[in-house]
């Protein structure tokens, strides 16, 4: 069997002189805690605080990473146990979908989940030897043991990691029952929400005109006016600020903004709730909302995060029986210097307005999201994000926008996922190519090592707290 591979070096420039300056820069960054602005974990892990079940459940069911690759080599979701929206049978026997990944272990070669995994293996559970088909059983029964003990609850685990603080995404409608269990403890101010609207917002949805109607019952506005309405979304804003939350998250297909008269609104909100909009007009109304909630931010002050550029639920028959989030969302076109205008036209120079901007269009870094950022105050650049959470897509983001928009207009690393334990990994990973991206600045002489060590703990920790306004 072959031994995990983690080599001390890893990701580190292959020659000497630039791998040594990473190396010590490197060592002057890797402990510090995580701060994880934006993900999608379960807050109930961290209300409750039980020992998770098994291996099964904690590594592949919930990962659209993993279970991706394995649709991909003709692998059906349902013998990986992924629940179907139909309530239709699906795998229940964890232990035969744990082999069903050790033996298609060799698909992740080189892939980010690759890393990830080996190094939780590795670091987390004290596995040495690489997952394969003749050790499927003794990983599982060695991980499935270790996560019932205490120190493998999710709230020693958030110690354990140095997990500073974690950020937790819901819908509008959420009523947030997880959050409010741990309200008024130390812990809610290490597990905090974020405000995601979609669910009401995002008029091509199914379930839109019934969701309207759930937010007017939640709120006790009159949701049938478009007043109510974004009385209503400002009302649930105000409930999320109470449970912590200081961002919220825009998952549009788009960055369309708009800046529509109030009697234009009016006449596509009520097509709109009443499930008779198009689809040019259900685009047309997520991008004035990106602006009305824009200017909500202007008011209260959350950090708004926009992240446009992917065409969701592309397999249409695996969303007819899965759902959403099971791995069939692909990156696309995305444009930013027109479909911001309007927005940035209305509330671009309000000095209480950020704007963290995402994207999966790697194409707009230099040419579009770099001018942006390196110009207005209210803009900043998220990470490498979701398909580009990788070492060389990490490279290529710092290559294509530092030189416009310099560090500062950057918020240094989130993990945005649901795969609590590969956290440590996925920023570990952020750490090692930020230092390796800096050494080369300083074997090239364009900046001193005594600068670039200060910029590696800016992007380790303190722009994300700044950015994400976490005290």
């Amino acid at each position: 069997m072959e031994p995990i591979l983690l080599h001390e070096d890893r990701l580190f420039p292959a020659d000497e002189a630039t791998r040594r300056v990473a190396r010590a820069l490197y060592e002057e960054i890797r402990d510090l805690p995580i701060i994880s602005p934006h993900g999608h974990t379960d807050p109930r892990w961290f209300a409750e605080n039980n020992n998770f079940t098994n291996a099964t459940e904690l590594f592949i069911t919930p990962d659209h990473y993993v279970f991706r690759m394995l649709y991909s080599q003709g692998i059906e979701l349902t013998d990986i146990g992924v629940p179907r929206w139909d309530g239709g049978e699906t795998e229940k026997d964890p232990r035969k979908i744990w082999k069903l990944l050790a033996d298609n272990y060799h698909l992740f070669a080189a892939t980010p989940s690759r890393l990830w995994l080996d190094t939780v293996f590795h670091d987390v559970f004290g596995l040495r030897e690489m997952l394969c088909s003749d050790n499927a059983t003794q990983y599982y029964d060695h991980i499935t043991a270790q996560l019932q003990r205490d120190d493998f609850k999710p709230r020693a685990l958030m110690d354990r990691f140095n997990i500073e603080v974690i950020a937790t995404t819901e819908g509008a409608l959420n009523s947030l029952p997880h959050h409010a269990a741990i309200k008024d403890t130390p812990w809610a101010k290490r597990v905090i929400t974020t405000f995601r609207p979609d669910d009401v917002v995002d008029a091509s949805r199914e379930d839109i005109t019934s969701n309207i109607e759930k937010l007017g019952a939640l709120t006790g506005e009159d949701t049938t006016t478009w007043q109510g309405y974004l009385n209503a979304i400002r009302a649930r804003r105000a409930v999320f600020r109470e449970h912590g939350a200081t961002a919220t998250d825009h998952g549009h297909p788009t960055a369309n903004t708009a800046d529509l008269s109030e009697v234009e609104c009016i006449a596509l909100f009520d097509k709109v709730r009443r499930g008779i909009s198009n689809a040019e007009e259900q685009e047309l109304f997520r991008a004035q909302m990106l602006t009305e909630l824009a200017g909500m931010s202007v008011e209260d002050g959350m950090v708004m995060q926009i992240h446009p550029g992917s065409f969701r639920n592309h397999n249409s028959q695996l969303f007819a029986q899965f759902g959403r989030d099971k791995g069939h969302d692909i990156p696309m076109q995305t444009d930013f210097v027109n479909a911001l205008r309007p927005l940035l036209g209305k509330y671009g120079n309000e000095p209480n307005l950020d704007i963290i901007l995402f994207t999966l269009d790697e194409t707009t870094y230099s040419r579009e999201l770099a001018p942006l950022a390196g110009h207005y105050p209210c803009l900043k650049l998220g990470p490498s994000w979701w398909f580009h959470d990788s070492p060389e897509g990490m490279l290529r983001f710092r290559h294509q926008v530092t030189e416009t928009a310099g560090f500062f207009n950057t918020v240094g690393f989130n993990d945005d996922t649901r795969a609590f334990l590969s956290i440590p990994a996925r920023h570990d990973v952020a750490r090692r190519i930020d230092c390796r991206f800096l050494a080369q600045l300083v074997v090239e002489h364009r900046i001193s090592e005594t600068e670039a060590a200060s910029v590696a703990r800016k992007l380790t920790y303190d722009f994300a707290k700044q950015a994400y306004k976490l005290g």
